[in-house]
């Protein structure tokens, strides 16, 4: 492996297979992915989490804080901070302001889960200091383990949650051979003041502050391993100089959804992400990614 793409091996038989039409895909699910970010020496770090060597899926990847749209998240409105759900439904290409608040619920709430950090506040213009606590870990647990629906978990703290904390970044797909498949949004945020991050995620092994060009340096020696999604949105946090660029620029991000296509030419495969060259690949009938 010449850098450190994340690459199944059995993608070349799902493919020949999809091109057979002998596989059927599966609906992707919808999911959130935060980018969490904070200034350190003039740029910013962003908060990455190591996915266990254990996982099904993209074991021992670098990846961030996200996870799948929770349905309860949309069956009551939760108090809310900052552009409107119509906005957001609009933004996020939902069409719908319920579905618009379970994915913004998720962004938020897997940022909370996994990372500790809370982006709600007692106010529309506040935010939580401290998430430490034990009653705030047993909060944490049961939002975790699905006990307790995060806008309900929300409402009993009186809590409001800051979507304009968040900013929608790019939209990606999975691949229509793969066996699990996510319609994920992503965002970024900085974090708040006075919260820290810590790994109370099950999933992650490790957890690390790293800048940008760091990362995707590490990646292009080999050294990180990562889904494409993550290299390429990666690599765009790299022109901006503090967490507040990258928020102000993100409003004016592409959603556009990527999505991989893989075709079959002379018994090759050609798989390739829309405007993303770099992870063009070229599989041989019976080969390994070139």
């Amino acid at each position: 492996m010449a850098n450190g793409q994340w690459y199944p091996p059995e993608w070349p038989e799902r493919i020949r297979a999809l091109a057979e039409g002998a596989l059927t895909p599966v609906a992707p699910k919808r999911a959130a992915t935060v980018m969490l970010l904070k200034d350190t020496d003039g740029t910013p770090a962003v908060h990455m989490l190591r996915r266990r060597a254990s996982m099904a899926f993209a074991a021992g990847a670098y990846a961030y804080p996200g996870g799948g749209v929770d349905p309860r998240d949309d069956d009551h409105l939760v108090r809310w901070a900052g552009p409107t759900r119509a906005w957001w439904a609009d933004r996020l290409g939902v069409g719908d302001e319920r579905a618009a608040q379970a994915v913004v619920c998720a962004a938020v709430r897997e940022t909370y889960e996994e990372a500790g950090v809370l982006l709600a506040g007692p106010a529309a213009d506040t935010v939580v200091g401290d998430t430490t606590g034990e009653d705030w870990e047993a909060d944490r647990a049961a939002v975790a383990a699905r006990e307790l629906p995060f806008a309900e978990f929300l409402e009993r703290r009186g809590l409001v949650l800051r979507s304009d904390l968040l900013g929608a970044w790019a939209r990606w797909i999975t691949p229509e051979f793969e066996s699990r498949r996510y319609d994920t949004w992503f965002f970024v945020a900085a974090l708040p003041q006075g919260q820290r991050t810590r790994n109370a995620s099950t999933e992650a092994d490790r957890t690390v502050w790293i800048r940008p060009r760091d990362a995707a340096d590490a990646y292009d020696r080999g050294d990180l391993l990562m889904m494409p999604p993550t290299i390429a949105t990666l690599r765009q946090l790299t022109a901006y100089p503090t967490a507040a660029g990258a928020l102000a620029a993100a409003p004016a991000r592409d959603l556009t959804p990527v999505l991989a296509t893989a075709r079959l030419r002379d018994g090759e495969i050609e798989l390739s992400w829309p405007g993303h060259d770099e992870f063009t690949k070229h599989v041989p009938a019976g080969g390994s990614p070139a």
